[in-house]
């Protein structure tokens, strides 16, 4: 099963039409609700997926890689707590990359991994840059409450910039090269254009919503399904659900807890970051991993 674009940029905008009928304080619930529902679910099949890999591969031990997952975790949460702001500019890093990665693997033509990579970063970074000029007092905010540092919107926008310009001159590299089509390019370029949009328009919250759900989480959710079972139909999904839910449910209760815990301290948004990023973190070394295995295989 494959998923439409066309269907994902209609869905982009009826979620783009939804804000403009509903209050905000209540696109912001249901940007949340989506994110720790859709979001984390289809971060909570990691361990399925490493055991896949490890059964396949019959390579080192589950156990090494789990306990190099865990320590993922962990680092991660250490991080974060006591280093917010390198925490916080390696969660911003990790998660371009995830981003990138999911959207240009299947559509990189390239032998050599390491120009990918950073294409992928650079990629991933311009979504989140375009969605944080739209919102810059807010994300200033929020990176302030973290770090105690405080990001003018001028800093936003010059990253933005320079980050735009590096996007622009590795895609006609690639173009040239022929590594990325023409078709594909140009295609790519119309869709930065609906997600500008959509940013303008919407709360960050939600704006980040459709795009971490329509456009990262499902198309990740479908082929971590057809890579566990070998394709995507409701019958896989339901199992895949069901693998799933302990994790996710474990991952809810969790943040509930520090949600009510630290709810009326400093600390909030620190704590719950570090939370999110303890599972970004190791989902996007197992995500690589899904693929890195892919291509191995069908050498």
């Amino acid at each position: 099963m494959d998923i439409n674009k066309n269907i994902l940029i209609v869905l982009s905008f009826i979620g783009l039409w939804t804000s403009s009928i509903v209050p905000e304080i209540y696109e912001e619930f249901l940007g949340f609700f989506l994110i720790i529902s859709f979001g984390i679910l289809h971060g909570s099949n990691d361990i399925l997926i490493l055991k896949n890999i490890n059964q396949k591969e019959e390579s080192s031990s589950f156990i090494k890689v789990l306990t190099t997952y865990i320590v993922t975790i962990m680092t991660s949460i250490v991080i974060f707590y006591f280093i917010p702001i390198i925490g916080l500019i390696l969660f911003i890093l990790f998660s371009a990359y995830h981003f990138g990665e999911q959207h240009w693997e299947h559509k990189i033509k390239s032998k050599t991994i390491f120009p990918s990579y950073i294409y992928y970063v650079i990629y991933g970074l311009f979504i989140l840059q375009l969605l944080f000029i739209f919102n810059t007092k807010q994300v200033s905010n929020i990176i302030a409450s973290i770090s105690n540092y405080k990001v003018s919107s001028n800093v936003l926008y010059i990253s933005f910039y320079i980050n735009a310009f590096a996007l622009f001159i590795h895609s006609l590299i690639f173009v040239y090269q022929k590594k990325i089509s023409n078709k594909v390019i140009l295609s790519d370029t119309l869709l930065l254009l609906v997600f500008g949009i959509i940013f303008k328009v919407s709360t960050l919250i939600w704006g980040f919503a459709i795009y971490f759900i329509l456009w990262h989480s499902i198309p990740s959710l479908v082929e971590q399904v057809n890579f566990i079972y070998g394709k995507t139909n409701k019958k896989n999904l339901v199992n895949y659900t069901k693998k799933a839910f302990p994790y996710w449910l474990i991952s809810i209760i969790g943040l509930a807890i520090v949600y009510f815990i630290f709810k009326d301290e400093k600390l909030l948004y620190a704590i719950l970051f570090s939370f999110i990023a303890a599972v970004t973190f190791p989902h996007a070394f197992v995500i690589t991993k899904l693929f890195k295995h892919k291509k191995n295989t069908i050498k």
